[in-house]
């Protein structure tokens, strides 16, 4: 390597680490709302639109980052929380971030932990298109709450067949070379899932994996 090539690497490497291959999956960013009400501190959930893709999911306000339209994470928080709630930035204090949570269906998640005015529960409008209702759930239930846990597994399928019982490849391995356990379904990574039940709802997936972090900092 020459010099000038060392020394233009030494200026172009991140003076912050932060997630190799990011522009791979999908971005997107949450706003996990705190209200208080009568001295308690409640989280303010929604529960998705049935009709929307992972609709009837119990989660926090949030979505993809849009290019040329939001600056930072923070402005895709606050504008999907006003897309779909319709809770104006002024009502929203944010008081800091979790860590950012690389989830294994290929999304990447910014957190960021917000104190809400309780005035919005009277005037916030839903996006019903969206949101089929929200709940407010009080941070104890899960200070005090122990959440079922169940075990995934995840495998990489280098081809799938298809309903007519075609191949289709998706990763020729055998015509790479590569050794053979490559050449079928390999991996099989394994990852804890949680889930919480309140009153008739279930919570799970990346929103539990969420929710858990904050109980272990509230």
């Amino acid at each position: 390597m020459k010099k000038e090539n060392l020394k233009k690497l030494s200026k172009n490497l991140p003076l912050t680490p932060g997630v190799l291959g990011r522009n791979r999956f999908f971005n997107s960013a949450v706003l996990i709302p705190l209200i208080k009400k009568k001295g308690e501190y409640f989280l303010l959930f929604q529960k998705r639109a049935a009709n929307i893709r992972q609709g009837g999911d119990i989660c926090f306000p949030g979505g993809g980052f849009e290019e040329g339209i939001d600056n930072n994470f923070e402005e895709t928080a606050l504008r999907e929380t006003y897309e779909e709630l319709g809770i104006k930035a002024k009502d929203i204090k944010i008081i800091g971030r979790l860590d950012t949570y690389v989830a294994p269906i290929g999304a990447i998640i910014e957190p960021f932990v917000a104190k809400i005015k309780k005035s919005v529960l009277k005037t916030m409008i839903v996006d019903k298109s969206e949101v089929e209702k929200t709940l407010l759930i009080p941070v104890s239930f899960f200070k005090n709450t122990k959440a079922i846990e169940y075990t995934l597994s995840h495998e990489i399928q280098p081809y799938k067949i298809d309903e007519n019982g075609k191949k289709e490849v998706l990763f020729p391995a055998d015509k790479l070379g590569l050794p053979q356990m490559y050449r079928k379904p390999w991996g099989n990574k394994r990852h804890k899932i949680w889930v919480y039940k309140y009153e008739d709802e279930i919570i799970w997936g990346i929103t539990s994996v969420i929710i858990n972090d904050l109980i272990e900092k509230y």
